[in-house]
């Protein structure tokens, strides 16, 4: 990474007063953020000697915040907001956010909604644009999933940057992950072959928490929060029989942070299970025989796999993609359940197993509060920064600060735990697991 790759792109000068100066309501005046506000990516004290012995510009994002002068004239600009991907706590929040402070603090009144993700802007899928205001939102964060509707898949770039044109629309708002991101910056790519004045925002929505760069995305905290309350019954289940499992299957198709901090939050789980770290099942050492150990010890054990975790027990049979070319996972859950219960019936060991895949209910849970917070300061930060004039970017929080990024820097790469990292070792702290290795 070089300093270079985190200065973003802008549609041109920003002239405008921006209303936020007026001090409505004798309000006390905002801390108006520059291009020379940033943060640091590395804030030890070792990285910033290193930095100034060599002459080097340590690596930083530039800080969001509100701009004291826009890019877009209010009362003519037109928004566009959609959500694509899997449904994740939060999307109704950023969506009500977004509107809200385009409406209220910008004074932006129309807003229109894509629907079913990136096929709403298609021409040849003839979904409906929904008209966006302060009451049509004011109730939606009461509710899971997304009033906008989702959907995955690739569409035609040119189709919908010809609808952009079309509709006068002057900033999109795409709310998703890796592929949606990806998508945000092709569009990004048309709009600037064709010398057009629109600005490309994204919001980081992923569940699993797996985008580069970005300490935290919305969703995630109310996922591990219910995943929480899930293993706890889940750990009754098992206690309550003798030599009882419990088997857990969470979200985390390239990355373990939800089991990692469900774990974490109950400290009752026996073995975690992510993408990062191959595990044998058989043989000595391997996970049938450390289980078999510790229900021989307390006659109960709680087991929670991320749903991305054991592909390699699949090598050589067919993959399946998805409509945006993700590879679908294997049912490692149902796998392990089967083997757990075959090795052990052949053994003639007593046991009772459960398996438990709660994913749907989490991902179309609503908000929890925190996240709910969370979602709206992205919201509002991307307003000010679309509003400004940035463009081709996404907003991020890094080091409790909230940050833009370019949208290229930010899908270089797909964020997961490290293992020989903090997070790992708390993990196996916390549950004692051996190394299955």
């Amino acid at each position: 990474m070089k300093h270079e790759d985190f200065i973003l792109q802008e549609l041109g000068k920003a002239t405008l007063t921006s209303p936020l100066n007026e001090n409505k309501h004798s309000r006390p005046k905002f801390g108006f953020v520059t291009e020379k506000d940033r943060i640091m990516y590395d804030t030890s004290l070792a990285h910033f000697e290193k930095c100034r012995k060599n002459g080097q510009v340590p690596i930083s994002f530039e800080k969001a915040g509100p701009r004291e002068n826009i890019y877009f004239q209010p009362a003519r600009t037109k928004v566009g907001i959609v959500t694509c991907g899997g449904l994740c706590p939060g999307l109704n929040n950023v969506i009500r956010s977004l509107v809200m402070s385009l409406h209220y603090r910008y004074g932006v009144k129309n807003i229109v909604g894509f629907q079913y993700g990136y096929e709403g802007l298609s021409p040849d899928s003839k979904h409906e644009v929904l008209e966006l205001t302060p009451q049509s939102v004011s109730q939606i964060h009461h509710i899971g999933g997304t009033i906008l509707g989702s959907s995955r898949g690739q569409q035609d770039v040119s189709k919908m940057v010809n609808t952009l044109e079309m509709l006068n629309i002057n900033i999109l708002f795409c709310i998703g992950g890796d592929g949606t991101l990806r998508g945000a910056h092709a569009i990004h790519e048309e709009i600037t072959r064709r010398k057009l004045k629109i600005a490309v925002a994204g919001i980081p929505k992923t569940i699993d928490n797996d985008i580069n760069l970005i300490d935290k995305s919305f969703g995630f905290e109310t996922a591990f929060s219910i995943a929480n309350d899930i293993i706890r019954n889940a750990h009754n289940e098992a206690f309550g029989a003798y030599n009882g499992i419990a088997l857990v299957k969470l979200m985390g198709r390239d990355s373990g942070f939800i089991a990692a901090y469900a774990a974490l939050s109950i400290q009752e789980v026996n073995f975690v299970l992510v993408p990062e770290v191959p595990f044998r099942l058989e043989g000595e050492g391997g996970l049938i025989d450390a289980l078999r150990q510790r229900l021989e010890r307390r006659h109960h054990a709680l087991v929670v796999v991320a749903e991305g975790a054991g592909q390699e027990f699949f090598e050589g049979e067919e993959m399946m993609k998805d409509k945006s070319g993700n590879i679908l996972k294997k049912d490692i859950g149902l796998y392990l359940k089967d083997k757990i219960s075959e090795a052990f019936s052949k053994e003639g060991f007593h046991h009772s197993i459960r398996y438990i895949d709660p994913s749907y209910i989490i991902r179309s849970a609503t908000a929890y509060a925190d996240d709910s917070k969370f979602c709206s300061l992205l919201a509002q930060n991307a307003v000010h920064a679309a509003m400004a004039g940035k463009t081709d970017f996404v907003v991020g929080h890094w080091n409790n600060e909230f940050t833009l990024l370019p949208i290229p820097v930010t899908v270089s790469k797909r964020k997961k735990i490290d293992i020989n990292g903090e997070l790992w070792w708390n993990v196996l702290e916390a549950t004692g697991q051996p190394n299955m290795q």
